[in-house]
């Protein structure tokens, strides 16, 4: 069936079957036709129709049991009444099979079910049923969708219920497969949750619009510049995109620009919590959560950034046999200064895990032997896939399509990336499909790729980047499921800190429907990656990797970069859109080495706190008794372990006897 010239076509599929019940008074009970989701001029459209064609083959597909095959011929010219047509019989014979299991052959006959071709202008949002057990047709726009539910009995099939009055449209069975495809392109259009009462039930998430735009929304800033969006719809743009994760992706609210000039903050914010279930950033009425008054914190200290450590340095602190030596110095030094270019090569490898601090040269040689091993056999596992192959597997379909999408969009302006034809690029490519053969669960999601360039642009080698990468991974990967447990998790800590360190700019937040710090969203999602130049984000990575002065040390990052705009956001009343505007427009503005003060200082402010919550405490792994609240009205928190030796030579290195490395400045809280 032809669509108009407006509708785009998303999806397509043949051989899409209905059974109706022989009690209804069909002779043939098995219709297939045609699957489609069609782009209406942003309205989507589910839209099934039966086959036009008269002169169908025969098709044979497994049934409920194994040993059945349902065979499928047209009937031409007769009613249902008409007996079986000449050669019926012949046909049933000739599908014999030799095998046991294949023995028991049922002719099953097809008829073409009369239908009329309706226009696609208007679809209806709940069709007549009784219209559509004779006609086969169904047409139903997806924001009238309520729920899919997902079955298999030895296919898959799926039942749609509309919202109207709950109406269930006759299942849609798959015998050939395709279902898998399908309900990945729903995910691009709606977010579809598993329900809690029923496994098989898929929820559909479903607003004034559906939500239609991906991840690439909150990262693609050339493509989709905040500056243009932002006079059109302030809140969509700078949000930018939040949902499930691994499907991917997160996906952004768009909706006609009349529904959106006057959009209420909260109406916003309650979309976001739909998006991202199961957060609420206020827990001070829910039990066991520890409610935080106005601590006096004591005086900031003022801290003073070191220089890089370089090459030769780097080299010094290594033995004959090749072991690094005075590790916590070499961790203390990189955390002030970080690294000189030329020691990041191999000073990466041992900060993200890769190669181990106490391993010989030897040791290392013969690890790099065999991961190299290690590595070119996943490789192998994806370049091996034939054409053939790869169109009977949806998942790396959809993941090398989302990786060729991302990878030429990724740090193009860098001299490593830039340029057609590149090999920076394959090689980022190479290991991002690697990296699906390794993670099958996660495979790849928008956002990794963000992760992996700078590592690739210091290694300039794809197996130790791929190892270094899949570190990195381990600490980020909760980001990227799909449930986004860790990004739940991290604005929450956020908000608990930011509320100790500064009660009235954390009010405000509030009462501007901002308190759920989604501005963050990107900060935390791939580490700043966005928001700072690319020479700037090495060095702060690498410092975060020391694990000092404290765990969740980049939380702390981000209360130094709101505490340095508190001031302005206040002063000048900002509300919610401008409050949003303000944030995004820091990016690529932000100075990395004023940040890294402010953030180690609020640390030590925090360290030497005689009354921290201990909330605070566990965030931060401040575990030292001297800072544990002594209040017998807070919840008890399990004990913390002694501090690392890592983080215990950093509090020396601030004791009274080491004042002379700081001076003190009044609180800015």
């Amino acid at each position: 069936m032809a669509t108009s010239a407006s509708s785009k076509v998303v999806f397509e599929l043949d051989g899409v079957f209905i059974h109706y019940p022989e009690s209804s008074g069909e002779q043939n009970s098995l219709i297939s036709g045609c699957l489609r989701l069609l782009d209406k001029d942003g309205d989507v459209i589910v839209e099934y129709n039966p086959v036009e064609d008269e002169d169908l083959s025969a098709m044979l597909c497994a049934a409920k049991e194994c040993s059945n095959v349902f065979e499928w011929g047209q009937v031409k010219g007769r009613g249902p009444t008409q007996g079986k047509a000449p050669g019926d019989e012949r046909r049933g014979e000739l599908q014999m099979s030799y095998e046991t299991e294949w023995d028991m052959v049922q002719t099953v006959q097809f008829r073409k079910s009369p239908w009329e071709g309706a226009s696609c202008s208007t679809p209806a949002p709940a069709p007549d049923m009784s219209k559509a057990s004779k006609s086969s047709q169904l047409k139903f726009r997806l924001s009238d969708l309520a729920s899919v539910k997902v079955k298999e009995e030895g296919w898959s099939y799926l039942v749609f219920t509309l919202r109207d009055a709950g109406v269930e449209l006759p299942a849609l069975h798959f015998h050939q497969g395709g279902s898998e495809g399908f309900l990945g392109c729903l995910r691009k259009h709606v977010q579809l949750t598993e329900s809690a009462s029923d496994a098989s039930v898929l929820l559909v998430s479903s607003h004034s619009k559906a939500l239609s735009q991906s991840f690439e929304n909150l990262l693609d800033d050339a493509k989709f510049g905040l500056l243009t969006k932002f006079s059109q719809d302030p809140v969509t743009t700078t949000l930018g995109g939040f949902s499930k994760v691994t499907n991917y992706l997160i996906d952004a609210f768009r909706v006609p620009d009349t529904e959106l000039q006057h959009r209420p903050a909260a109406q916003v914010v309650d979309l976001l919590n739909e998006v991202i279930p199961g957060l609420d950033i206020n827990q001070l009425d829910e039990p066991g959560f520890e409610v935080i008054t106005r601590v006096d914190l004591g005086e900031r200290p003022e801290v003073r950034r070191g220089e890089p450590l370089g090459l030769d340095e780097w080299n010094r602190n290594m033995d004959p046999d090749g072991r690094m030596r005075n590790v916590v110095d070499l961790k203390h030094t990189i955390f002030k200064g970080g690294l000189c270019h030329a020691a990041r090569k191999d000073g990466w490898k041992f900060l993200l895990g890769y190669m181990p601090w106490d391993s010989t040269v030897e040791d290392r040689r013969s690890l790099t032997t065999r991961k190299t091993d290690e590595y070119f056999r996943m490789k192998l596992q994806w370049k091996s896939v034939s054409e053939d192959q790869e169109k009977r597997n949806s998942r790396l379909r959809d993941h090398r399509s989302l990786i060729e999408k991302d990878v030429k969009r990724t740090d193009r302006t860098n001299p490593f990336y830039e340029g057609a034809d590149n090999p920076g690029l394959i090689l980022l490519h190479d290991v991002l499909m690697t990296y699906c053969m390794y993670d099958f669960d996660l495979g790849y999601v928008q956002g990794m790729s963000d992760l992996l360039s700078p590592i690739l642009y210091v290694m300039e080698n794809e197996v130790d980047a791929f190892w270094c990468f899949v570190s990195y991974m381990e600490q980020m990967h909760q980001n990227f499921e799909e449930q986004m447990q860790g990004m739940k998790t991290q604005l929450m800590q956020l908000s608990t800190l930011l509320r100790l360190l500064d009660v009235s700019f954390w009010n405000y937040l509030g009462a501007q429907e901002s308190g759920h710090l989604y501005f963050c969203f990107r900060w935390l999602l791939i580490r700043f990656k966005r928001e700072l130049n690319f020479h700037d984000v090495l060095r702060l990575w690498e410092v975060m990797w020391t694990g000092l002065p404290c765990q969740n040390f980049h939380l702390l990052v981000c209360c130094a970069i709101l505490d340095s705009e508190k001031q302005k956001i206040m002063e000048e009343q900002y509300s919610f859109n401008e409050i949003l505007k303000h944030i995004n427009e820091l990016s690529m503005k932000l100075d990395i080495r004023v940040i890294l003060q402010k953030a180690e200082a609020i640390c030590l402010q925090l360290r030497s706190c005689k009354d921290l919550p201990s909330s605070v405490g566990e965030i931060l792994g401040l575990n030292d008794t001297e800072t544990q609240s002594s209040s017998k009205d807070r919840p008890r928190i399990p004990e913390y372990s002694t501090p690392s030796e890592d983080q215990q030579q950093l509090i020396e290195d601030y004791s009274p006897s080491s004042s002379s490395q700081m001076t003190t400045s009044p609180s800015s809280s």
